[in-house]
């Protein structure tokens, strides 16, 4: 279930468990709900698919603090190869300037790669190789965590998630 804050920013995914207990504890509302309800012994609620926390909950919004994995590079970059452009099956992640050159582990030094591009960069720096990312690489956007946790967006969350 996608979680909005208070004013209506996507801040996490959650389960319908966790969903239904903040709505239950009177800490978020339900904006959109799922065709089938959730029933219990004597009790009847809608299926929360979108919910909003009434309070304001301050998310720190520093994106290099983020934890970067390998899927979250991918989803940033569009599951393409930030070189050729292609969407192989094979993907990895290159350093744009490769550690042993003084490059760092960042989101803005990080980008996904082929592993043929990968292969025929290796440890060079960009300029050596003529390869050139055709994104430079930045800190992702905060509703790239949404996509990164789903495999599938529902169709409710998409207003939620342009929106942001």
């Amino acid at each position: 279930m996608l979680v909005l804050n208070a004013s209506y920013e996507p801040i996490n995914v959650c389960t319908v468990r966790r969903a239904t207990v903040l709505v239950l504890k009177q800490r978020a509302e339900v904006l959109e709900q799922a065709e089938w309800p959730l029933h219990a012994e004597n009790l009847t609620l809608p299926r929360p698919m979108v919910i909003r926390l009434v309070t304001y909950v301050r998310i720190p919004r520093d994106a290099h603090s983020r934890k970067i994995t390998r899927r979250a590079i991918f989803a940033r970059d569009g599951w393409r190869c930030q070189y050729c452009g292609s969407e192989r099956g094979t993907l990895t992640i290159d350093h744009v300037i490769p550690r042993s050159k003084g490059g760092s582990s960042s989101w803005d030094n990080i980008v996904t790669c082929c592993a043929p591009c990968n292969r025929r960069k290796g440890d060079r720096l960009p300029r050596q190789a003529n390869m050139h990312p055709r994104h430079a690489p930045r800190p992702p956007s905060p509703t790239l965590f949404v996509h990164v946790a789903m495999t599938r967006i529902p169709d409710a969350w998409q207003q939620y998630l342009v929106a942001a």
